[in-house]
């Protein structure tokens, strides 16, 4: 065979030789692969350098085999690559000392298997690399590591931070120095080229790079520990020693960088820390060579730079966050020795470093405590306290001072229950070493003891610990707040060092922040409590250390949460304990606060408004903080100024704030005053606006303010509060004038002159034309100057006085009005400014006038401002007022020729077409104050209309306060303006028609003016200088007016030229127009307008043209114009009625069925879409459609068998009312009017009438009443509504739930007074109709009563939908009875009857008796004939009996005396045996009654001449001296407090007696508690006190039978009698009972006394009968036996549970697992069908006691002394956990209440608590679950012994 033949074959059995190998090596465990290499070594006679060179170079193909089926390795894959892996290392074991080899392995084998390997088999890559390691470590082969594997992947993770340049890498000349550079040789998988592993784009992956380093630095460790001297003489020179300093050097570098960038890095840097750390305590410092430069490491350098990094994290996000802390928790488990630090040879001499000796890692600590992140937190307090060393065992900070376990502690004398409480609870939970509460903790670690556990508790633990232990233990905390900077040498230098960083308060503060924001709202109610009870007035050096973090943060969010409010808004009252304590506190806190930080401090506390939301509460508590800060402030002001005058030694600031922080300051009041307004209700806006005005006046001068400031804070106040008679106007009035406190300003009556100059100076510097010379302008502009000269004349008219007069202001306008209007090129001024001042002054004037109207022109004095005795003179409004229509006057003429000049807009072509529109107009829509026109024409139309708008107000208001006044230029241009603007032509353009538009849009003030103004004088004047009405003689005046304003608009809305939302306020300008031209009529009639016979100011053909128009346009019409459309539907009804004796219009129906019903379908689709909490719409919805016109005609309500176009209307409305409060109240407001009015319309709406009644929402419209208060349009057609019957009654209802019902009794109680005039000789139609009405409403109601399925229910709870519905319909009823006459009264007594007869709670019994006796007074007949009959009847139920007697003593006491006596004899009879009932109930209630009449009645009785009293005489009196002195009768009566005297059934049957008297705090549907409840509820609380007192003795004699059975030396006594002698069992100790015959009854006694054979023969069998239940009773009692020696020896004690389904579960529990014993509260209660239904008859098997709450102490003792355990199933601070607790075989387990636990004073009994450990969210079980889980353990651990 030839050489090449031989080398084939032998190549071709290598091959074969390893592919049998790897074959092998997937059959073959890894442990078997080193005795099969040595195997095939030996057998083949291969080295292992040939076989070792074969195998690596096949397993390139090997791997890919491997790998080709995915990244899921299976485990038969994993092992095969072990064992492969184990093969390499074995065969480089046996070659020896070889670098090449090694080197061969790492490029052929290792690094192309790490590259391939998928990211989540690090477990097998570790496993494979400590194979390597291994074979490093005995062969030496650091230098192929060095050179290769570290290198490689440093350089990866370099590459993945992008640090792709060489020389970003200390690494990069590892390999360049070393001694083995002739690796390039070495086998490599072609496929896998060794540029490939260095290349940037296919670098190694991030955690694979990490996990190879990390073990090899850990073998490396573990070799160093292990094989190598740990004295520096051995190490040094060492190259392993090297090895490990360079790679620990790189590593640290690499982290730093790592921790920097991306969370992918960081995690993984986080994973090589650890093992940094363990390699440090071996290499705390060194010097190693790296490129030929010295570099120095230290662990505290490494440290430091560690912090700065978590530095970094800290302010990057919270995931950073919790990285950072995780850094952190790693370093402070770096706990190795510090003398093996100082034994090593350090070359670098550092400062220590101590973490905890930084401000910022405290700082970053507590950030973390109160993170809203649960695992933050933990987190956190994890780091706290590794850093005081809290985790336990003996490395403690500072030793404590123990006391013996065994030492007895009392609690102190003089605290309170719940205080001993808490002090046993810390105790117990391992934190009291105190002996007092009133000692100090001894040093900081007690502190951070207390501390740690008050934050674990508030984290876990249950509501009951907390309550217990946090007064106790923050008491500690607090008092050594103020000590710890003198604990001296108790503590280490260490902790002195972060306790100055570490302000106790900032802790302290921590658990205040995470009880106010805790989860359970009782433990944020206990935290807030114990945090305001503190006096802080009596703790001055410990307030100054509360953070004002901690105030602005937490606290006041807090103050937001509402739990802490329950009394808030009760009552009106807007104000709660909470809030006045959090304002105390801020008073005590502002006290300490820097004088120059005043202002910044107010800022802060305010502009928390801007940053949370607020509640109603969350906002007053803000606004009641401001003001007591602010009063703080002020306080310290005063004093400060009063000790500067007198030359005290006191800090004095001169100018303290400056005038930006003051601006500031009052911008954030702006806007909290801003944010109340989104709470309608008027009282609290009030009570909010009056706290900031306060702290305004305390802290600030307003003549420090620009007045551009002052005016926009004023102006945020609404304006009822500062307009006149408003309650804020005299503060801010004195406030304004410097009379509040002028201490403040230095040179305060200069300032005061120079706010009146600023004032002055207002009106020249707004008109002038500052900004623009162009004078363009838009409707925004407009509304801002609008705004900006109303804020201007508020402050003005508050400020003025007589002494102050306003003569500048009319030289302004005197003066400048001519330059202005008559110089309109004048571009120094823009006219419509000036215009706009001139009528903020007129509204502002006519405001104030209609307040003093309203108010009374006379002096007031508000005491409740904070300037009590303060004058609001209000005489000088009219010769203001009267001076200025003089001036307006003057520049009337002028100003009409101004605006003919600016009008001349509308009707001619002076603006040009100007295609360009500006940006924000260029859609499609436009809007009101998008006008689609150019900048210059916006600006010319806005002129000219606010020239129009400005003569038709100044006109107005010249003739309210000058009727005779020349103006008839004025009014003639107005009348022009209306004509030539309704007759203007058909616009071509869009242009045209949005000034068209314009020109009706200035129309809407004309009209309104000239309606007002329509007197006699004026139109004949026009009517003579103008030929307006030519084309109108022989028609209607102002029908020719309304036709040319309709004709003309309608076409310009049907043009199509407008668009969309411009069409839209056309229409609203049409109906605003149309309402006033149909408003002239009443107006003129008003003025004095004398009509003519057949005088008519319109046709009836315009009428049914608008009648028309509006009902067609009411179903789209927008919430704009819903208000003006509806009150020109109202006026138009006007229109068409007769008014007085003359007609408007011809008298002709205008109005019929078909336009009815078009109108009503029209108005409810139009109330179905608007607003249903507009008041106004409502209102005049209700007052337009069901106007008395219409209401009045029967056809429009009935129409044969049909219901007419109004009730089906009133029907639907009620029908959705039902759902809307408002609108039903509304509704019976109106129709209880229009019903008053109208009688006979009654009988067409009993059901709805009942519907009213029977109404009652639970919800209350608070914000009706603000609505109606700011809202003058809601004010006004309320008050156009039909008037109440009875205003002052129902005006107290009108915002609650019973206004309905109120109104329907005021309309009968009214329509009563008509009923009894029938029969008189005023007697009318009327009368006839409200009799007849309310006879047929009171059978209705008696007919519901008693035949509706719900009314007539005689089994109903409590305060039940029933419940409160039967009361409000026996109200009615009681309300109805003057309406019962002989025609129905039999009919309504037998009603009476039955439902007296039912079933019913005494709040409706209360009703039918009132009722009853009011029908018996009127008909005293029915006494007799009925009355007595019934009382007779003995057999009748007790409820009923009682109502019966209640009525038979008060027709007695209240009838006339004419019948009286005969009453007495009737009635009183019956009433006497029921003194002696066996209900005591009907027994005490008759007593308390007979002695009634006894008392009132018995003088009646005369007997005079009779010289003996007869019998029944003296009976009575007898019977009456017993009533009147026993001593429970005289209980009974004090306890009714005069109810009988009080009682009138008369006044108990009106509006006024049923719904007047409410009780505020119990209020329920009105309902006064009735005579039997309070006879029950005083019977009841007898016999509680008696049951108490039984239970007492009961409790007693039950625990000394306790004690005596476990007094052991008792027992020993008492059986010391019969030791020796047998104690039956009790299971066989029973009576034989011999049960005769009714034929052996005869003789049986002397039949056995003779010894009869028969009795003996039936006593044998009697005896044989013996025998066999004898044997029966010795079986049952061995299985009884049996089944109680099988029972496990535990009891579950479950005494403090009161819930059924708990109880019945845990006996099935006890049950199954064959306890004892279960013991409960009650045992009456296993008789309950609930508890037997869950139960499933358990109670049957189970031994069941009775141990009261009273009595556990005791039984647990006992327990105790017959040598159970006693445990508890409760979390505490030393519970342990079920699967951690070993039970004993005699156990008792206690189970605490479901909410709050195990009592403190039984947990002290307990021998341990035991606790199911929890992982969830909610971390509670449910007790029965919790009692289970704890017994199956139980159980479990008996089983496994």
């Amino acid at each position: 065979m030839s050489e090449a033949e031989a080398a084939a074959a032998e190549a071709g059995s290598m091959a074969s030789l390893v592919a049998l190998l790897s074959k092998s090596c997937y059959q073959v465990p890894p442990s078997a692969v080193p005795p099969m290499l040595d195997c095939i070594l030996v057998s083949t006679g291969l080295s292992p350098s040939s076989l070792f060179a074969s195998l690596l170079h096949d397993f390139p193909l090997i791997l890919k085999d491997i790998i080709n089926g995915g990244d899921n390795l299976d485990a038969d894959k994993r092992l095969h690559l072990v064992s492969l892996m184990g093969a390499f290392c074995h065969l480089l074991k046996k070659t020896g000392v070889g670098c090449d080899a090694m080197g061969s392995f790492v490029w052929g084998c290792f690094l192309p298997l790490a590259k391939v390997l998928p990211p989540l088999q690090h477990d097998l890559l570790n496993q494979i690399i400590d194979s390597i390691m291994g074979v490093v470590i005995q062969t030496r082969a650091w230098e192929v590591i060095e050179a290769t594997l570290v290198p490689i992947f440093l350089r990866s993770i370099g590459i993945s931070m992008g640090m792709l340049h060489n020389d970003d890498l200390d690494f990069f000349e590892w390999s360049s120095n070393s001694s083995h550079q002739n690796l390039s040789h070495v086998m490599i998988d072609p496929l896998m080229d060794k540029e490939l592993f260095l290349s940037p784009s296919d670098s190694f992956k991030l955690p694979t790079s990490c996990n190879v380093l990390t073990v090899i630095l850990e073998a490396s460790l573990q070799y160093m520990q292990t094989y190598i001297l740990p004295k520096s003489a051995e190490r040094k020179g060492c190259i392993a020693d090297k090895f490990v300093k360079v790679l620990i050097w790189e590593l640290c570098n690499m982290i730093e960088r790592m921790l920097l960038h991306s969370s992918e890095h960081r995690s993984c840097a986080i994973g090589l820390l650890p093992i940094i750390l363990k390699a440090l305590p071996a290499n705390c410092s060194f010097e190693i060579s790296i490129r030929g430069k010295k570099h120095e490491f230290s662990w505290e350098y490494f440290f430091t730079r560690l912090w700065n990094c978590c530095r970094n994290l800290f302010s990057i996000g919270p995931l950073e966050r919790r990285e950072a802390y995780n850094i952190l928790s790693l370093y402070f488990s770096f706990s190795w020795s510090k003398e093996e630090c100082e034994d090593a040879d350090s070359i670098i001499k550092t400062d220590k470093f101590d973490i905890r000796a930084e401000k910022e890692f405290w700082d970053e600590i507590k950030i973390g405590l109160v993170d809203k992140e649960n695992l933050v937190r933990k987190q956190s307090l994890h780091i706290l306290k590794m850093a005081l060393n809290l985790q336990g065992g003996t490395n403690s900070i500072s030793s404590i001072s123990k006391r013996d376990s065994n030492e007895k502690c009392s609690a102190p004398h003089g605290v309170t229950k719940r205080e001993k409480w808490a002090y046993k609870e810390a105790k117990s939970l391992g934190v009291g070493n105190l002996p007092m509460i009133d000692d100090l903790i001894n040093n900081s670690q007690q502190y951070w003891d207390a501390f740690v556990l008050l934050y674990e508790m508030l984290e876990e633990y249950g509501t009951h610990l907390v309550e217990a232990a946090w007064n106790h233990q923050v008491s500690l905390l607090f008092k050594f707040s103020g000590s710890y900077f003198n604990v001296g040498n108790s503590i280490s230098n260490v902790q002195n060092r972060f306790e100055i960083y570490g302000e106790t308060f900032d802790w302290l503060s921590i658990l205040w922040e995470r009880g106010l924001l805790h989860d359970n709202p009782q433990v944020r109610c206990l935290i807030m409590q114990s945090f305001l009870d503190i006096n802080w007035e009596n703790y001055e050096n410990y307030i100054k250390s509360v953070p004002e973090t901690f105030v602005f943060g937490p606290f006041m969010e807090g103050l937001n949460d509402s739990i802490h409010h329950k009394e808030f808004g009760v009552k009106g009252v807007y104000m709660s304990r909470v809030i006045e304590g959090a304002a105390q506190f801020l008073r005590c806190y502002v006290s300490f606060v820097a004088p120059r930080k005043y202002i910044a401090f107010l800022c802060n506390l305010a502009s928390i408004a801007k940053h949370q939301s607020f509640g109603r509460a969350g906002l007053m508590a803000l606004a009641e903080c401001i003001a007591s800060a602010a009063s703080g402030f002020g306080i310290l002001n005063r004093v400060r100024n009063e000790s500067f005058k007198v030359t005290f030694p006191m800090e004095f600031v001169s100018e303290m704030e400056n005038r930006t922080d003051k601006i500031e300051l009052l911008d954030i009041f702006r806007y909290v005053i801003e944010s109340s307004k989104q709470h309608f209700n008027p009282s609290y806006r009030l009570q909010v606006c009056g706290k900031i005005l306060e702290a305004a006046v305390y802290v600030v001068c307003p003549f420090d303010i620009p007045l551009e400031i002052l005016l926009l804070f004023i102006s945020a106040f609404p304006k009822e509060f500062t307009d006149y008679g408003g309650q804020l106007r005299v503060t801010v009035q004195r406030w304004l004038s410097g009379c509040g406190y002028k201490d403040r300003c230095a040179n305060c009556c200069n300032n005061e002159i120079n706010l009146w100059k600023s004032l002055y100076d207002f009106p020249e510097s707004f008109v002038s034309n500052n900004i623009d010379v162009s004078l363009t302008y838009d409707d925004e502009d407009l509304s801002a100057w609008e705004s900006e000269a109303s804020r201007w004349a508020k402050v003005l008219f508050l400020v003025i006085k007589e002494e102050h007069p306003m003569e500048p202001i009319f030289v302004f306008i005197r003066n400048s009005s001519t330059n202005i209007l008559k110089q309109n090129h004048d571009t120094r001024y823009t006219v419509v400014k000036f215009l706009i001042l001139v009528l903020s002054v007129i509204l502002e004037l006519h405001r104030a006038m209609e307040r003093t109207v309203e108010y009374g022109n006379k002096a007031r004095t508000n005491t409740e401002n904070a300037f009590p005795v303060v004058v609001d003179d209000l005489g000088f409004i009219d010769d203001i007022s009267v001076k200025l229509s003089d001036e307006f006057l003057y520049l009337l003429d002028d100003l009409v020729q101004f605006a003919k000049q600016s009008c001349s807009v509308f009707w001619s072509d002076v603006v040009t077409e100007d295609t360009a529109l500006p940006g924000a107009v260029k859609g499609k829509l436009g809007g009101p104050s998008q006008r689609r026109l150019s900048v210059s024409a916006t600006a010319a139309v806005l002129q000219a209309m606010m020239s129009v708008k400005a003569i038709s107000l100044i006109l107005w208001w010249c003739n309210q306060i000058r009727r005779n006044a020349p103006h008839n230029s004025a009014f003639t241009f107005l009348w022009q303006f209306f004509w030539t603007t309704t007759r203007a032509s058909c616009p071509c353009s869009e242009m045209e028609a949005e000034i068209s538009l314009a020109a009706y849009e200035a129309l809407v003030s004309v009209v309104r003016v000239l309606a007002s103004l329509y007197f006699p004088h004026l139109f004949n004047l026009v009517k003579e200088n103008e030929q307006l009405f030519s084309e109108t003689e022989g028609k209607p005046q102002l029908d020719y007016m309304c036709v040319s304003f309709i004709e003309n608009i309608n076409v310009l809305l049907g043009s199509g030229i407008l668009a969309r939302t411009r069409r839209a306020v056309l229409l609203d300008i049409k109906w605003a127009c149309l309402e006033s031209l149909l408003s002239i009529s009443s107006c003129a009639l008003k003025n004095g307008f004398n009509l003519e016979e057949n005088y008519k100011f319109f046709s009836d053909d315009t009428l049914k043209c608008i009648f028309s128009d509006l009902v067609e346009s009411l179903e789209n019409a927008g919430e704009s114009c819903v208000l003006p459309m509806l009150r020109s539907l109202r006026m138009l009804f006007v229109l068409v009625a007769k008014v007085a004796t003359k007609a408007v219009v011809s008298n002709c129906q205008l109005v019929d069925s078909q336009m009815m019903w078009n109108l009503v379908h029209s108005s409810w689709i139009l109330h179905i879409s608007c607003n249903k909490r507009r008041v106004a719409s409502i209102a005049a919805l209700l007052s337009s459609v069901l106007h008395p016109f219409v209401f009045n005609d029967e056809n429009m309500h009935q129409t044969d068998t049909a219901p007419g176009p109004l009730k089906w209307f009133i029907e639907n409305l009620l029908e959705e009312g039902a759902k809307s409060p408002r609108t039903i109240r509304l509704t019976a407001l109106h129709l209880t009017g229009l019903w008053l009015s109208n009688p006979r319309i009654i009988k067409f709406y009993l059901k709805e009438l009942k519907l009213l009644s029977l109404y009652g929402s639970v919800a209350f419209d608070e914000d009706f009443e603000a609505e109606l208060t700011d809202n003058n349009d809601a004010r006004l057609e309320v008050s156009l509504l039909a008037r109440s019957p009875d205003p002052e009654l129902t005006e107290a209802f009108i915002n609650t739930e019973l206004y309905a019902r109120v109104s329907v009794a005021v309309l009968f109680f009214k329509l009563a007074d008509l009923a009894r005039i029938v029969g008189s000789p005023n007697e009318d139609a009327i009368c006839i109709s409200a009799q007849e009405s309310g006879k047929l409403f009171l059978l209705e109601l008696l007919d519901s009563v008693v035949n509706d399925k719900n009314l007539a229910k005689e089994l109903y709870k409590k305060y039940s939908s029933i419940h409160r519905r039967k009361i409000r319909a026996w109200q009615i009823i009681c309300v109805l009875s003057p309406f019962v006459e002989e025609d129905i009264v039999g009919k309504v007594v037998e009603y009476l009857y039955v439902s007296l007869n039912r079933n019913n709670l005494p709040a409706v019994r209360q009703y039918l008796e009132t009722f009853a006796i009011n029908i018996y007074l009127k008909f005293p007949s029915l006494v007799k004939e009925q009355l007595v009959p019934i009382l007779r009847d003995y057999d009748m139920r007790q409820q009923a009996l009682s109502s019966y007697v209640f009525i038979a003593a008060n027709v007695i006491l209240k009838s006339s005396k004419d019948v009286q006596s005969s009453h007495l004899d009737e009635l009183f009879p019956p009433l006497v045996p029921l003194l002696t009932s066996h209900h005591h109930s009907l027994r005490g209630f008759t007593q308390l009654l007979v002695f009634q009449i006894l008392h009132k009645l018995f003088p009646l009785l005369n007997y005079a001449s009779s010289e003996m009293l007869p019998l029944e005489k003296r009976c009575f009196e007898d019977l009456k001296t017993y009533l009147a002195r026993n001593s429970d009768c005289a209980r009974l009566r004090a306890s009714m407090e005069g109810y009988l005297d009080a009682y009138d059934p008369n006044s108990s049957a009106t509006p006024a007696g049923i719904f007047i008297n409410r009780v505020e705090e119990d209020d329920f549907e009105c309902v006064p508690t009735s005579l039997m409840e309070q006879v029950l509820k005083f019977l009841n609380d007898v016999r509680e006190d008696l049951r108490c007192s039984m239970a007492k003795d009961a409790v007693t004699i039950r625990n000394e039978t306790l004690n005596f059975n476990g007094d052991k030396h008792c027992k020993e006594n008492l059986s010391g009698g019969i030791e020796g002698t047998m104690l039956k069992d009790m299971f066989s100790d029973f009576q034989k009972k011999i049960t005769f015959t009714k034929h052996d009854n005869r003789g049986n006694e002397a039949s056995f006394l003779y010894g009869n054979n028969e009795t003996y023969k039936k006593m044998a069998e009697i005896e044989r009968d013996d025998l066999l239940l004898d044997q029966l009773l010795q079986s049952s009692r061995s299985s009884l036996d049996r089944q109680k020696t099988s029972r496990q020896n535990f009891i579950l004690v479950a005494s403090l549970l009161d819930r059924i389904p708990n109880l019945a579960g845990l006996a099935r529990t006890c049950e199954v697992f064959r306890a004892s014993g279960l013991a409960i509260a009650d045992t009456k209660i296993i008789n309950d069908k609930q508890f037997q239904l869950i139960s499933v008859t358990a109670e049957k098997w189970v031994p069941i006691i009775e141990v009261p709450l009273d009595s556990i102490k005791a039984y647990l003792q006992k327990k105790k002394r017959e040598g159970f355990s006693v445990l508890g199933l409760e979390q505490t601070a030393n519970s342990v956990p079920l699967d951690q607790y070993i039970f004993p075989k005699k156990m008792v387990l206690v189970l605490g209440r479901e909410k709050e636990g195990i009592p403190v004073d039984v947990i002290h009994i307990l021998d341990a608590c035991i606790e199911i450990p929890q992982f969830g969210v909610v971390r509670s079980l449910n007790v029965h679950v919790s009692g289970a889980i704890a017994l199956w353990e139980y159980t479990r651990q008996q089983r496994s012994q």
